[in-house]
């Protein structure tokens, strides 16, 4: 029987304090994204033009997310967090001065600083989360992630409503980033210090055994990986796609208002939110291979109807059906990359498609802007559609391996039953939202979720069996 934990009140202030700035980073993002039509018209740019203005917040993303690892074993996840919540604010900051003013390089240079902010603190709070969860003994990371995704859900509500009374869109975001700085301050206190930080020693040791960079390129000689990486490709694609175009591609596509645009994003995002908190079971019963064939095909569905169908009704209806299938694919496929192999292994190969899923989510959707110039906004949407028919062609490189099921946290846990502790897939967070709070998002060192793989999740030589449970190991679902 399962002895639960208590919970000291520092460890209870700093899981509390992950959980505020993840919600308050949701708020922030999709606050930005609801209002990207009003802030369209006030640079008055093409769409290819707005794409160009885009690529800040992905050319910053991607930096602040490959540096973000290093730092923190360098320094720690406090100091990177702060730094990572400065860059937030001073980013929303400036694109809001830069959409009051109607300068584009402010906006494009603002995003980059906000992109950056989000990069580092991505990282940092994954390994934040996960120490928490070995001190409480009980999954965080589902619920910490959960929380981004209704941040999204608490900042497209804001949009809308702002977007309808013609609040200036300067305003709004340098509220928003008033607000998060408070979050920022009351996070950077509760969290220790030295979270995630190596020596001297063990970095050297690292870097002599050729770890970083180099182990992330020859881990995709493995031709189960390369497939896997154009699974998340096509899944992060998808998800980015519609965070970067879903209000425009009503407004302009459909013809609809921009509060019409920023309730779609709403619906997009309560459909994503829902899709992660909820499908810990199907995963347990299906296996990620399944699950992610039959989440591109709905998708694929919802990006269709928005593309072809001459209703804008329709069309903003489907977009829960893009979210819902957006949902799981990339942190599912990511999960499934380090499957079945040792620590040093696992870790490279989640990190190598984490790289490329991330790249996919931030760099690829803004070129469609380039596209649109030429061929229309919905149409050029049909990028989104090839790539999850490719995406569900391929999902059976996702299979779990099979063999001897993975064995829990403690050594007598029975082959082929699920171990009560944290690593149990869909294990719900007591307090958490939404049926079994799953968030398979969380991908990192001892992240936890459904077939979540991280540094430690999986033994060398182990095996996992439909995500790490095997088919009525319990008799019950989480």
């Amino acid at each position: 029987m399962q002895v639960t934990p208590v919970i000291d009140a520092r460890t209870r202030r700093w899981r509390a304090a992950l959980f505020l700035f993840m919600l308050a980073t949701g708020v922030s993002m999709a606050s930005w994204v609801a209002r990207t039509p009003a802030v369209r018209d006030a640079l008055d740019v093409s769409t290819g033009s707005m794409g160009l203005v885009l690529f800040g917040l992905s050319i910053g993303s991607m930096a602040g997310v490959l540096v973000s690892g290093g730092l923190v074993r360098k320094h720690g996840g406090r100091l990177v967090i702060t730094v990572g919540a400065a860059l937030l604010v001073a980013g929303l900051l400036v694109i809001a001065g830069g959409a009051a003013l109607e300068v584009s390089g402010g906006v494009f240079g603002g995003l980059a600083l906000f992109g950056a902010g989000m990069g580092l603190a991505e990282v940092a709070f994954n390994i934040e989360g996960a120490a928490v969860e070995r001190s409480v003994g009980r999954p965080v990371l589902p619920v910490l992630h959960g929380c981004f995704s209704l941040g999204t859900v608490v900042g497209a509500l804001l949009g809308m409503g702002l977007t309808a009374v013609r609040f200036p869109v300067g305003w709004h975001l340098a509220a928003v980033a008033v607000a998060v700085a408070a979050a920022g301050v009351w996070t950077v206190r509760a969290v220790p210090a030295g979270t995630g930080r190596e020596d001297a020693e063990s970095r050297d040791g690292e870097r002599a055994g050729g770890g970083g960079w180099r182990a992330q390129v020859e881990v995709w000689r493995d031709r189960r990986l390369v497939l896997i990486g154009l699974i998340v490709l096509a899944m992060a694609f998808a998800e980015g796609s519609a965070n970067d175009w879903l209000p425009l591609l009503m407004v302009d596509g459909h013809g609809t208002g921009a509060t019409a645009g920023s309730l779609t994003f709403m619906l997009f995002a309560v459909a994503m939110t829902t899709g992660r908190f909820t499908g810990g079971p199907l995963l347990v019963r299906y296996g990620p291979a399944a699950v992610v064939r039959a989440s591109a095909v709905v998708a694929a569905a919802g990006v269709a109807l928005v593309v072809f169908s001459s209703s804008a009704l329709l069309a903003g209806a489907a977009v829960v059906l893009w979210g819902l299938g957006a949902s799981l694919g990339f942190p599912v496929t990511v999960s499934a990359a380090g499957e079945g192999k040792g620590e040093r292994e696992a870790s490279a190969r989640v990190a190598a498609v984490s790289t490329a899923g991330y790249a996919a989510f931030l760099v690829g959707p803004p070129s469609l802007g380039f596209l649109a110039d030429h061929v229309g906004l919905r149409n050029a949407m049909v990028v989104v559609l090839v790539l999850l028919g490719g995406a569900a062609l391929i999902a059976g490189a996702l299979r779990t391996l099979t063999g001897e099921a993975v064995a829990g946290p403690a050594s007598g846990t029975p082959a082929g039953m699920a171990s009560a502790g944290p690593a149990s897939a869909g294990m719900a967070e007591p307090g958490a939202v939404g049926p079994g709070a799953v968030e398979p998002d969380a991908v990192g060192p001892g992240a936890v979720g459904p077939g979540a793989v991280g540094p430690g999740a999986v033994g060398p030589g182990a095996a996992e069996v439909d995500g790490g449970l095997s088919r009525g190991a319990s008799g019950r679902t989480p």
